[in-house]
């Protein structure tokens, strides 16, 4: 064989083991086949037969009888063999493959997603655990350091956490900035039982969260988990885990019902809050000259009650005795 870096994948798959047994008898065409596909599985393990042959440059016949040179019965055989190497990674690719087979209209398609996120919105309600919510929620209120741990999509989700709990909490952020995972891991290394780590991962899972969030655990601090099925590789590292349906038809995951549970925790984190209302309020103030208003200007509009022509300041009026 002509790779001498052998891939993880090459030592642990059917199809590597196949396609070394055969490669000795195999015929140029097919050792060119074989190459290719062991140079580059994934792209491989996602394309048609034609697919496969124009880019190798055999006729279909050929990279059938390959298929059958490694005792497959033909090349569906032989691909589905190496879908099923990268199951969890390929399925959404796969669920897209037959989609778009399927003649629609956008107004059908953009219909048909809203109501796969009502579906996912339902089920997540259903799963709620009233004990966990509420132990959640305290989590966050009592701990000393929040750090929101998402790469990925989960970084946008993350973000939009740490906005929603800034009010009611004295230090949050979400660790998904500049400097990527190893920044977080410099974080991390100070962390102990004060501090919560909330991990955000849905399918398909970054391993990066997994990684800190592992770290978090082996530093003793709290962590709150929200993913999607008690499969994921958060729930054996989590103290709390909040579950979120994220099926979608043409893409690996739903935000939806992910987003829609974090900004559910959120509220009833401001529910819960010592003095919610007026942090929501110091807050609003804080931001107040940054919010547009009637006026068009980024200040309230000031009341000019007198001679239009002279400046309106911000300075009280001075009352004359």
């Amino acid at each position: 064989m002509q790779h001498a870096a052998v891939t993880a994948w090459q030592r642990e798959s059917a199809v590597a083991a196949r396609i070394g047994k055969a490669y000795p008898e195999l015929s140029k065409a097919h050792r060119k086949t074989a190459d290719y596909v062991l140079a580059n599985v994934f792209r491989a393990a996602t394309m048609t037969i034609d697919e496969l042959a124009d880019v190798v440059g055999v006729s279909l016949a050929t990279a059938n009888r390959f298929a059958h040179a490694l005792d497959f019965d033909g090349y569906p055989a032989f691909r589905a063999a190496l879908v099923l190497d990268f199951a969890s990674s390929l399925a959404p690719v796969e669920k897209l493959r037959d989609q778009v087979q399927r003649p629609a209209t956008s107004a059908e398609i953009i219909a048909a997603a809203l109501s796969v996120d009502m579906h996912n919105l339902e089920a997540t309600k259903r799963a709620l655990a009233p004990a966990q919510c509420d132990q959640a929620v305290s989590m966050i209120l009592n701990a000393e350091r929040i750090f929101i741990l998402g790469f990925g999509a989960s970084a946008f989700l993350a973000g939009i956490m740490a906005h929603a709990l800034e009010p009611f909490c004295r230090t949050v952020q979400s660790v998904a900035g500049p400097g990527g995972p190893s920044q977080a891991s410099r974080q991390f290394f100070k962390l102990d039982q004060r501090d919560l780590v909330i991990a955000l991962a849905f399918p398909r899972y970054v391993t990066d969260t997994v990684t800190l969030a592992t770290r978090a655990k082996e530093r003793a601090a709290q962590v709150l988990a929200f993913t999607d099925s008690p499969t994921s590789p958060l729930v054996p590292l989590a103290d709390v885990t909040l579950y979120a349906q994220t099926e979608r038809q043409l893409s690996p995951t739903s935000d939806a019902a992910s987003l829609a549970l974090i900004q559910g925790v959120c509220d009833a984190v401001a529910h819960r809050a010592n003095r919610s209302v007026h942090a929501a309020s110091k807050m609003t103030e804080a931001v107040l000259p940054w919010l547009y208003h009637a006026d068009g200007s980024g200040q309230p509009k000031a009341k000019n009650k007198g001679k239009s022509s002279k400046a309106v300041t911000n300075k009280p009026a001075v009352k004359v005795k």
